[in-house]
């Protein structure tokens, strides 16, 4: 394929490779493929130590990155990552960059089936791991001050006392790290800078005050110069762009879950106003349930 040409998915056009886009850690598809790939273990520790204030002395990650390996569903849905600490403890780690108002109802789901798919027959309830789950959010979900919180299960009548310490709950607010001037002397300070990549200057001191994200760079430099993770990074920036596009259509068109099962002349009025704003015919099928020949009878009837 020539550098010049738009690869497509779906029949839409995908950033030219030629316009090399800037990708970063709030990518979940580089995140992932930084942390995950052999070798790299070292950022990951570090990372993780200086948000669990913990010393880890072995760490396994799940799986690498990898085009054949994803499924469907991690091409275009949720992706996170997954290591088991020395001591059995399983970290899992989500990027989250919208606000879908959902998040703490998604992250104690999905806890329950991080323990789940921990949790082999047979296995003595002392015997299930620990389950720690690190949300990074590019939003502002709580209400206080601080930039990381940390949560813990206590009785109502004896706050001190802390009770069902089987998983806990990590939320990083990108945005209150903004607003702040943080104390770069501090390591989760100097990761969270790093990975934000929002202010090129805190960036720059991290990596001179940390030499293992200075290496980290490098490898950064290396991950997003590798066409088949850039690739991987498209097409999930393409989904999400897509995902806001019918967000936006449901929103504009007045169309709720009840209304797409109305009438074919209401479906085809909505299917015609959406033509005229240039949107995607896959994404006009999506949400109007015609199908693509009725759509492109549309098209022609228009003519």
């Amino acid at each position: 394929m020539k550098k010049e040409e738009q690869v497509k998915e779906n029949g839409n056009p995908l950033p030219e490779r030629n316009k090399r886009h800037h990708y970063d850690l709030k990518n979940d598809i580089i995140f992932k493929a930084f942390f995950t790939r052999k070798g790299n273990e070292q950022y990951l520790i570090d990372f993780l130590e200086s948000v669990l204030k913990i010393e880890i002395k072995h760490i396994q990650t799940r799986e690498e990155v990898n085009l054949e390996q994803l499924s469907p569903e991690e091409k275009g849905g949720r992706l996170d990552l997954q290591a088991e600490l020395n001591d059995g403890i399983i970290i899992n780690i989500e990027l989250q960059m919208e606000n879908e108002h959902n998040m703490e109802e998604r992250t104690t789901y999905y806890s329950s089936k991080v323990i789940a798919r921990e949790t082999k027959r047979g296995t003595e309830y002392q015997d299930i791991k620990q389950v720690i789950m690190i949300n990074i959010l590019n939003y502002e979900m709580l209400g206080f001050e601080e930039y990381i919180s940390k949560t813990a299960i206590v009785l109502e009548n004896h706050r001190e006392y802390e009770v069902l310490k089987g998983i806990r709950w990590y939320f990083i607010e990108l945005p209150k790290f903004r607003k702040i001037h943080p104390d770069m002397n501090e390591k989760l300070n100097q990761w969270i800078a790093f990975i934000d990549n929002y202010d090129r200057g805190l960036v720059k001191m991290a990596e001179e005050k940390n030499q293992t994200l200075k290496q980290a760079r490098l490898e950064m430099n290396y991950l997003t110069g590798d066409e088949e993770i850039r690739r991987l990074a498209e097409l999930r920036e393409k989904w999400e762009m897509d995902y806001k596009s019918a967000q936006r259509a449901e929103r504009e068109f007045g169309l709720k879950e009840g209304e797409k099962k109305g009438s074919k002349k209401e479906k085809q009025e909505i299917a015609r106003k959406m033509l005229m704003k240039k949107l995607p015919l896959d994404l006009i099928e999506e949400i109007t349930q015609l199908t693509q020949e009725e759509i492109q009878q549309l098209i022609k009837d228009k003519k």
